[in-house]
């Protein structure tokens, strides 16, 4: 079976998620390793030093999330669809990645409904609103929408008929 070649959107999601995911795991090195060789020089530490990493550490796990689920990293059970016939395969995984679209739609949207409540807690040192933290997660749980509907849509233009030899093989799940 030959690999899915990604698209625009695609490369575009994957471009900005490991540009989060460097960025942040980059910025969280530098600030604790500096903060650590500050205590032990001069038994100080900056006081904003712990709080920003854990600001950061959302963005870097969403968007380490979001990159997982393009590579298709994640783990399938797959054996009770490998038991059914080759049609209703198709059935079972353009209906799964829509209610995989829908979940992660309805819970961006549940988070969308959320940063107005959260956006008066502020971090107690950097002052930063709530809502930065939960935007991130409305943010991903998008991306990953967005990555399940394109699945749903590959499921249903590009599925490959079996090989007359395959047996029982299907494709391997886009993500």
């Amino acid at each position: 079976m030959q690999a899915v070649q990604p698209n625009a959107l695609e490369r575009a999601i994957v471009s900005v998620c490991s540009l989060v995911l460097w960025l942040t795991t980059a910025v969280i090195f530098v600030i604790l390793t500096a903060n650590t060789v500050l205590r032990y020089v001069s038994g100080s530490s900056l006081q904003w030093a712990n709080e920003l990493p854990e600001l950061l550490f959302p963005w870097l796990v969403m968007s380490g999330i979001v990159l997982a689920a393009e590579k298709g990293a994640h783990i399938a059970t797959v054996f009770l669809v490998e038991a059914v016939p080759h049609r209703v395969r198709r059935i079972i995984s353009i209906s799964g990645w829509l209610v995989v679209t829908a979940l992660y739609g309805t819970l961006a949207y549940a988070t969308y409904a959320m940063l107005e409540i959260v956006h008066d807690e502020k971090s107690p040192i950097l002052q930063v609103p709530g809502s930065v933290t939960y935007g991130c997660v409305m943010g991903g749980m998008a991306l990953l929408a967005l990555l399940a509907l394109q699945s749903a849509w590959r499921a249903w233009r590009n599925w490959p008929a079996p090989a007359p030899d395959a047996g029982s093989q299907i494709p391997a799940a886009h993500w």
